[in-house]
């Protein structure tokens, strides 16, 4: 796993002021539009271009099953992560309509769904059927979490033979805000109470229920490091930790990755805390319904694109926020400047 922490370059310092530059010169006050400026320049100097464009994305949703969910930690049974994988499949979810509309690429992974998926347009890495426990035991062996992680890395080199110039991840797993929620929770070594919400829509007691449920495991490994690979090892869940992996790889690969909710969110804060070099590439695309989501927003001092009281996952905010980007890119790179068009700056 000696790869997770290769070098990540730094913004280009030289783009980043041309950027600035020609935001300057653009035929509207300056400043005027906004956070769409700080895009164009942020993806600019992200790229090492003048002309910055998300115009090829790429969507990678990796799915799997958690052991928690046998502690009754969702309001959906365990099949349904299957059935909404099929669901991918045939078209009809969220993400396929977003995907569509953005023209991205989308590929399903199955990284350890607790079903045999045997579709021909599945990515099939199944690791296992679904992840152990939490409560009772480790979620997963190092090795499993090898191979979870590595499951991120190759479908980033799939984006990248695909010429892709924007990456976005997703999740699919029943329990998986439980999983993300005891990683986070361990990491930041706060009470569960704090970080625990509805998930895929449980009542106010039945939060209270999984937060005393989850809130049991932390106590019973209490003992292990506080470390993103061991946390991950711990709590976490397959999907977690290919998302993890492929932010990391992106990275190092020169891929502008857009974030989409809370379970991304987490796998961004580990991953961010194994490398830190990675911190400026990911754009962070909204703020969902999930409770814990803008405390760790707040911990990695983002600032989400969105707040439309989402919850969905599959990279449904993102692939919503992506057409901001597109707009920031497309008004630096088309709009003209002031000796263009032969406007007074004065």
């Amino acid at each position: 796993m000696k790869w997770l922490n290769n070098p990540i370059s730094s913004p280009d310092q030289r783009y980043l002021l041309a950027a600035i530059t020609r935001q300057q010169q653009l035929t509207k006050p300056a400043g005027s539009l906004g956070k769409l400026e700080e895009l164009a320049v942020k993806i600019a100097s992200l790229q090492s271009q003048a002309s910055p464009s998300v115009d090829k994305p790429w969507i990678s949703i990796f799915a799997a099953d958690h052991g928690i969910a046998h502690a009754g930690v969702s309001a959906f049974p365990q099949s349904v992560t299957a059935e909404m994988v099929k669901n991918f499949v045939a078209g009809g979810a969220a993400i396929n309509v977003l995907a569509k509309q953005n023209k991205a690429h989308l590929e399903i992974i199955d990284v350890g769904v607790a079903y045999s998926l045997e579709h021909l347009a599945i990515m099939h890495h199944k690791i296992a059927l679904g992840t152990a426990n939490f409560l009772h035991q480790a979620a997963m062996t190092e090795a499993q979490l090898s191979q979870a992680l590595s499951c991120g890395k190759e479908a980033v080199s799939r984006a990248v033979q695909h010429q892709s110039n924007l990456f976005i991840a997703g999740e699919m797993g029943i329990a998986n805000t439980s999983s993300a929620t005891a990683v986070a929770c361990h990491l930041l070594q706060v009470n569960a109470a704090k970080l625990t919400g509805a998930g895929t829509g449980l009542s106010h007691d039945k939060i209270q229920e999984k937060a005393l449920i989850i809130q049991e495991a932390l106590h019973k490994f209490s003992d292990i490091e506080a470390t993103p690979l061991k946390a991950l090892q711990y709590f976490g869940g397959f999907e977690i930790a290919a998302l993890v992996g492929a932010y990391l790889a992106a990275a190092q690969n020169g891929l502008v990755i857009l974030v989409d909710g809370f379970i991304c969110t987490v796998a961004a804060l580990i991953a961010t805390k194994i490398n830190p070099a990675l911190n400026p590439w990911l754009i962070y695309s909204h703020q969902s319904q999930e409770q814990g989501h803008k405390i760790i927003l707040d911990e990695l001092k983002a600032e989400p694109l969105l707040n439309l009281a989402m919850r969905l996952g599959e990279a449904s905010g993102a692939a919503t926020a992506l057409p901001l980007l597109n707009s920031a890119c497309l008004l630096h790179q088309q709009m003209a400047t002031f000796a263009q068009a032969q406007v007074s700056q004065s």
